[in-house]
């Protein structure tokens, strides 16, 4: 069987330099080399590897290894000496790291004869060993391991003093001495001394080895949920995940492949921990103690639990005798802490299999779930019990869940109340960079001086702002709810381009769907986004809409704009009246009727069916919903989907924090206006005329003029009687751009008994098509441009008062958010076979619901 091995990558020929944060390897001359090295690869053989790679003479040069090893933050790199066979397990442990791409090892070549503990690159010397004479370096291997003193173990009688009877108390599970804060931190057999001497060294070289971890994370078995996680702070000004700048097969989003704990190293090639193990953080020792603890099938209690030091015990130590205890200590003058004793194996067995593990918690699924929700924010819950499964064996309820995937968001994207906070200083940085963007806000007073109460933000972008200039005049609006810790509507609107895609252009997050919120929601689009006459308005039948597209004194009422009705949405209002089936279908007939003679046949067929469904339809005035009495406001546009579609697109983000959704919307039209830009420039510089939509309409039209029959009735006017190859008749005049068909006024483009028209009078049928088609137009459309956000240090100092979340909206209880939409026959599946029951052969319900059950099982 081979040895697995890691990828590293070997740089020489060049000069290490280093900066305040970062290390690199430069050089005119520099050579890159891969090497494979196997997972228990030693010092020696790791050096001959490198021999054998690079060609260099091994009697005339020695070799001087040095890895490029990260801080905590992931942000910050420091140069980490290999030389030995743990310190060459710890820089294979990098692959683990998230924040590493590629392990570089970097050499530098030293002749024999020369002193070969010489500074590079303006480091000050690492070998600390000699100039602060303290015992030899060695490097713990266990999870986070950092350089550890290779001493004596720690923990001898006369060196602990307070200690030992300190851990001797904790034998008796009593908290009080064990946190009272009066221990003095660990500083035994010279480890501490080593370990200030090695920091002492590189904060002289503006920097240090660890980061400053938070000392007081809490390693109990039951962490305060309020309690912020510990996160990297958020970049508000970069796109917290790619799938922000997806806009194209956001379904196809594939998970990282990268686990936290692959080949997670625990102490030794045995699993278990070590005295003198050193970890660079509380949190650090946390995740190890429970990783363990997992992979062992065994559970742990907290002894002790301070800032300064640790005790773990097993669970079953009283039940069964069971020896397992661990404990730990900060080192002084650092936030490292090191095992300074460890009692091992366990003994005990467990009496049954169980489903879950008490170490198995939340905080640590959130951990193994961050790389996953970042690739893919949209993750379910069963998805994450089922990742859990795959690598643990362990069934984690919903709760634990969603619990960690909550946590997992946090970190990545901040938190929820935080973000109302952030909210405002987010917008002045989008407002920096991108002068014109328009922010409305709306909150309510509080008793508090310069706070106020969240309510309402509405926003759109100037890019959206000028854009929709060039599109059609037809805008689509459309309400959905947010699913994060607080409630809410989000909504949108959307326009539609010459290529019939849609167009991002307002958005607003509102406490919910009313009157007041849609009024002030058009109003905004109104006075601040675009001043157009004539917009054509899609909607579904939302009383609070209805109101406001009627109030002549808000600017929606005709001729300023005119109201129409999603379809869908009006056939599923007749379905929920009448429940037939046969009769919708004829509702929708109704409505894509073309011309008026197809339009009083449907009517005349439903009247003979149900006379009171002709009532109901004949009360709601035709323009609203038919295509026939349109008047060509609609451009044949019978839906709102072009705005759920980008509801579909934002459904994921719908869970997020407020501050993380306006991102996502600012990243991914920035996203839009980049692809569709490529596509009208390579359009334009290809000479094509119109976009890709009409010209695959007008092909199809052209080929089908080619079989009508022509009759011209006057030249002048351009008087023609067209008939098709099915019989059909109609009128064509051209000097009026106008059709008995009724599609060319529809659509904006001409039908195909117009183009057969044109073509028996050599005359050019593209005049017939509006201006909204062009390539030109398509251009206009998409060709303002979204600029980078400044670094947040270089947004404008907010001094406005201080937005906090509203409490009402807050969701408090527990468990996966009730669902508040309202089910209506829209969310059955078209043509889906009905649920048969495997007893009473009935349909509507399944065996386990069938109230025959016991009659018929038992007859």
């Amino acid at each position: 069987m081979s040895v697995p091995t890691i990828p590293v990558t070997c740089y020489y020929n060049g000069e290490i330099s280093r900066s305040k944060t970062d290390v690199e390897y430069e050089g005119s001359g520099t050579v890159i080399k891969p090497l494979e090295v196997p997972v228990d690869c030693t010092f020696q053989q790791l050096i001959d590897l490198i021999y054998l790679k690079t060609t260099i003479d091994k009697r005339r040069f020695k070799l001087l290894l040095i890895c490029k090893y990260p801080l905590r933050s992931g942000k910050k790199f420091q140069p980490y000496p290999v030389r030995d066979d743990c310190s060459v397990r710890q820089m294979l442990n990098l692959v683990n790291t998230p924040t590493i791409e590629e392990i570089e090892l970097y050499v530098k070549v030293v002749r024999v004869n020369e002193q070969q503990n010489q500074s590079f690159g303006g480091h000050v010397d690492l070998y600390v060993r000699d100039n602060y004479n303290v015992s030899q370096v060695d490097h713990g291997c266990g999870p986070s391991g950092g350089p550890i003193a290779d001493n004596e173990p720690i923990g001898d009688d006369e060196d602990r003093g307070d200690d030992e009877r300190n851990d001797e108390y904790a034998e008796d599970v009593d908290d009080d001495d064990e946190c009272d804060g009066d221990d003095e931190d660990v500083e035994v057999d010279g480890h501490a001394s080593f370990f200030r001497s090695f920091n002492q060294v590189l904060e002289n070289e503006h920097g240090t080895y660890v980061s400053a971890h938070a000392p007081s994370c809490d390693v109990s078995n039951h962490p305060d949920d309020e309690t912020l996680d510990e996160a990297s702070p958020i970049n508000y000004h970069l796109p917290p995940t790619p799938q922000f700048q997806h806009v194209e097969n956001l379904d196809t989003a594939v998970a990282s492949c990268w686990t936290p704990w692959v080949q997670h190293g625990t102490g030794n090639s045995s699993g278990e921990f070590v005295i003198g193990q050193c970890f660079n953080s509380k949190s650090d020792l946390q995740e190890a103690a429970k990783i363990y603890s997992i992979k062992a099938h065994q559970e742990y209690v907290v002894v002790a639990s301070s800032k300064k030091l640790p005790v773990l015990r097993c669970k079953k130590a009283e039940e069964c005798n069971c020896p397992w205890k661990l404990r730990a200590m900060i080192v002084k003058d650092t936030s490292l802490f090191v095992i300074n004793k460890y009692t091992w194996p366990h003994t005990c067995v467990n009496p049954c299999l169980n489903r879950d593990h008490h170490q198995l918690d939340s905080q640590l699924i959130s951990t193994h779930i961050k790389a996953l929700i970042q690739a893919q924010f949209t993750l379910s819950v069963a998805a994450i019990q089922a990742s859990v499964m795959e690598k643990w064996g362990y069934q984690i309820s919903y709760r634990k869940a969603l619990d960690g995937k909550h946590k997992a968001i946090r970190q990545l994207f901040g938190d929820f109340s935080q973000s109302y906070i952030e909210l405002p200083r987010l917008f002045s940085g989008i407002e920096q960079a991108n002068p014109g963007c328009v922010v409305v806000w709306k909150t309510c007073e509080t008793n508090t001086p310069n706070t106020e109460i969240f309510q309402r933000v509405f926003w759109s972008f100037k890019a959206s702002i000028e854009g929709f200039q060039h599109c059609r005049p037809v805008m689509s609006i459309d309400g959905t709810h947010l699913y994060g810790k607080y409630k809410g509507k989000l909504l949108i609107a959307m326009g539609c381009d010459g290529n019939n895609q849609l167009f991002p252009l307002a958005f607003a997050i509102t406490e919910g769907e009313n009157t007041d919120s849609w009024a002030w929601f058009l109003a905004c689009i109104r006075n601040k986004v675009t001043q157009r006459t004539g917009i054509c308005v899609i909607s579904d039948r939302h009383p609070g809409i209805m109101a406001t597209m009627s109030d002549p004194h808000l600017g929606w009422a005709a001729p300023f704009a005119y109201h129409r009705i999603c379809m869908r949405h009006f056939a599923s209002n007749f379905m929920t009246r009448f429940k037939d089936k046969v009769m919708k279908n004829l509702v929708c007939r109704v409505a894509l009727a073309s011309t008026e003679r197809k339009f009083k046949k449907h009517m005349n067929t439903i009247g003979r069916i149900n006379s009171e469904a002709l009532q109901w339809l004949e009360a709601v005035p035709f323009e609203l919903w038919a295509l026939a009495h349109d008047g060509g406001r609609r451009y044949g546009l019978m839906t709102t989907n072009i705005s759920e579609v980008f509801n579909s697109v934002l459904k994921g983000a719908r869970s997020l924090p407020v501050v993380a959704l306006v991102q996502l919307t600012f990243f991914r039209l920035n996203s839009y206006f980049v692809a569709r830009r490529e596509v009208g420039a390579n359009r334009l510089a290809s000479t094509e005329q119109f976009t890709p939509y009409v010209d695959a309409q007008i092909q199809a039209r052209v080929v089908k003029a080619g079989s009508m029959q022509i009759v011209l009735y006057d030249h002048v006017k351009g008087l023609f009687h067209v008939k098709s190859r099915r019989g059909r008749t109609h009128h064509v005049n051209l000097h009026e751009k106008n059709c008995t068909c009724g599609k060319t006024l529809t659509y904006g483009f001409p039908c195909s008994h117009i183009i057969s028209a044109c073509q028996h009078r050599c005359v050019d049928f593209r005049m017939f098509v509006e201006g909204y088609y062009t390539t030109q137009s398509y251009y206009d459309t998409w060709a303002p441009l979204f600029y980078p956000l400044h670094n947040e240090d270089e947004w404008p100092l907010y001094d406005g008062i201080v937005i906090v979340a509203p409490e009402s909206m807050r969701r408090f209880g527990s468990g996966r958010p009730t669902s508040t939409r309202l089910h209506n026959e829209m969310d059955v599946r078209e043509g889906k076979t009905q649920i048969t029951c495997g007893i009473c052969k009935q349909v509507g319900h399944n065996r386990r619901s069938c109230k025959n059950r016991n009659e018929i099982q038992y007859s």
